[in-house]
């Protein structure tokens, strides 16, 4: 077990340390309706307020039944009259282009779009769907749709044609938003012509394709330009009134199995979920220049990069581009040049950068940072020391999330003020009851791996999985009337919860179970390596043996005298049970693209059998 280390930063801006911690998190679970009901009530506008806060009938729950709201209204309207002048994004991308855009500026869009999409008739509960890059007029897309209660589905712009149809179809979508291109390590990408092909694939008659940032582009007959056919349109157009368990959105998750599930959020607990999770996770303070580096295409683009951070009224930083493009400065560039105060990244991009050396962070004054963030898989040990002192400077809190699609918001994160362990995403978020379990749901004692349910539910937990009610029911049979993560993860005797990586990458070696997050761990641990992946292929004799596949740092060479170091390091620092039989030595591994491993790809190979689904791989 990892030992506590010192609290790095003073008490955040709400003052979160472990009495007021322990004090705020009891109430929040022996009173969930007294919790969130005034939160609701003190944190966002509702039009009408909810007759009940929550009720749960079978598998599925409500929450603020009865409610009015919208979305866009917190995110907008309601910070005009003091606020419409601060900065909402600021955009950047490869070539060093620069845009800003005020909250008075983003709402007159955003009312503009909603009026063409309307003329085009697309009405409340009809889906869009969003295939852009990440540049403004994305953001700006998805809240037109929200402020007239239509359903948008954003597909991340790395995905293939055959991918976006598949998800078009699925959603019955009848309209696309999509741009002419994007950049990408410094080459041109074409997006229209993927959304022509999917459109034509797709099952569902594609009404129009609406199209920004055209170049010299020929429109054909069912595509529009958004730039011209908005630039007539005046006024401002009133919020949907919805209701709080209307569908704001479905999302597909990137999936490390079989087809993409619809993930579907509603409008009134997603509101308040986002919001104040950025508030009290990020420690929310008027002056912060905010920095997720997510894409939009995935829930941390649509939590924490658009809701939650426009509804706390944050001025936030939208890149297009990759993280080591031109130069592997790129991105502490950026937060130089900008003054960023949060930073919040996943650990595959921490790992890659750490491969490139201190020295281009070091170049770059990043004393603005006062928080940062980590997101999307296990953040291991080494990679949290280095984010912590070079990135960090030893001075800034990190704060390492663990959530899901599903979840819509964080579940185990450690708030500012709090202790810190490396390795530990940390303790359960209020109103989440997180526990450790066995295959029948009986608790482990604490330091026992078992798998992570979560008891009850929360304001933003998914509402159903769109067209696949089995989907949905899936995620409660396992463990009953519990949601099961599907992780493996370990509790230490402070409660702090550690996440050791998906159920189904337990490897059993002759009787003992190994988690390959784990493995990973120790092997990234070594001075040479910077990221790995294990998997468990059959053996005969131990039922099944360990493949690791390494990532070296970029001044190091591969060499069968480093593979029989890194066997004998995992025996020695993890035991000799957990040795693996080889290393294979790789440029890079096989992901998905919001940066998750696909382990079932390279078994795959090792096994000479179908990969199955790889639409979703990024390499």
């Amino acid at each position: 077990m990892v030992s506590k280390l010192a609290v790095f930063c003073s008490k955040g801006e709400y003052g979160f340390n472990t009495k007021k911690y322990n004090r705020v998190y009891k109430e929040s679970i022996e009173n969930p309706g007294k919790y969130w009901g005034e939160l609701a009530e003190k944190e966002l506008f509702w039009f009408k307020k909810w007759d009940s806060v929550y009720e749960k009938k079978g598998f599925k729950c409500r929450w603020f039944e009865g409610g009015k709201t919208n979305i866009t209204f917190n995110c907008l309207d309601r910070h005009l009259a003091d606020g419409g002048d601060k900065i909402a994004y600021i955009w950047t991308n490869e070539q060093g282009e620069e845009r800003k855009i005020t909250y008075k500026e983003l709402f007159e869009k955003v009312c503009k779009t909603s009026l063409l999409f309307k003329k085009l008739g697309v009405r409340k509960g009809d889906i869009v769907t969003v295939y852009m890059p990440q540049i403004i007029e994305q953001v700006i897309s998805i809240l037109a749709c929200a402020r007239i209660g239509a359903i948008h589905s954003v597909v991340y712009a790395g995905f293939s044609y055959q991918a976006l149809s598949t998800r078009m179809t699925s959603a019955d979508s009848r309209y696309l938003i999509t741009a002419d291109f994007t950049y990408r390590r410094g080459k041109k990408v074409d997006l229209l012509e993927v959304a022509r092909e999917a459109a034509k694939e797709s099952k569902t008659a594609v009404k129009k394709i609406v199209l920004v940032r055209e170049s010299t582009t020929k429109l054909q007959e069912n595509e529009i330009s958004l730039e011209k056919e908005t630039s007539s349109l005046n006024g401002f157009i009133d919020a949907q009134v919805m209701d709080a368990e209307d569908p704001l959105f479905i999302l597909y998750t990137s999936g490390t199995t079989g087809k993409p599930k619809g993930i579907v959020h509603t409008v009134g607990g997603y509101s308040l979920y986002a919001h104040i999770t950025t508030k009290y996770t990020f420690d929310v303070r008027k002056d912060d220049v905010y920095w997720c580096t997510a894409d939009n295409g995935w829930i941390t683009g649509h939590s924490y990069i658009i809701y939650g951070p426009l509804s706390n009224h944050m001025t936030s930083i939208l890149y297009e581009g990759a993280p080591d493009y031109p130069t592997p400065e790129t991105w502490w560039k950026i937060i130089e040049k900008y003054g960023a105060t949060i930073f919040y990244t996943s650990p595959t991009a921490i790992r890659m950068l750490m491969s490139y050396g201190d020295k281009y962070p070091k170049g770059h004054n990043l004393t603005t940072l006062r928080l940062i963030g980590s997101v999307g898989e296990p953040l291991n040990s080494s990679a949290w020391l280095w984010y912590h002192k070079i990135i960090g400077q030893g001075k800034c809190s990190i704060v390492d999330t663990w959530w899901q699609t599903e979840t819509g918001g964080h579940m185990i994160t450690t708030l500012p003020g709090l202790d810190q362990k490396p390795g530990y995403a940390g303790l359960p978020y209020f109103g989440i009851v997180a526990k450790v379990v066995d295959r029948n749901g009986k608790e482990k004692k604490n330091g026992e791996k078992g798998n992570l349910i979560i008891n009850g539910s929360w304001p933003s937990v998914l509402r159903d999985c769109w067209h696949d009610k089995k989907c949905f029911e899936g995620y409660y049979q396992k463990i009953k009337d519990c949601y099961f993560t599907g992780d493996i993860a370990v509790k230490d005797n402070d409660g702090y919860i550690r996440i050791l990586g998906r159920s189904d990458d337990v490897i059993q070696v002759a009787g003992h179970g190994i988690s390959s997050a784990e493995i990973e761990s120790v092997v990234t641990s070594h001075k040479s390596v910077v990221e790995a992946a294990a998997i468990g292929v059959p053996d005969a004799i131990k039922g099944y043996k360990i493949i690791v596949y390494a990532v070296l740092v970029k001044s190091v060479q591969s060499s069968e005298d480093l593979e029989k170091e890194i066997i004998g390091y995992v025996g020695k620092v993890y035991g000799k049970h957990g040795r693996p039989e080889r290393v294979e030595f790789v440029d890079k591994l096989p992901k998905t693209r919001s940066g998750k491993i696909m382990r079932r790809v390279l078994k795959a190979e090792e096994e000479k059998k179908n990969p199955g689904d790889i639409s979703t791989l990024e390499n």
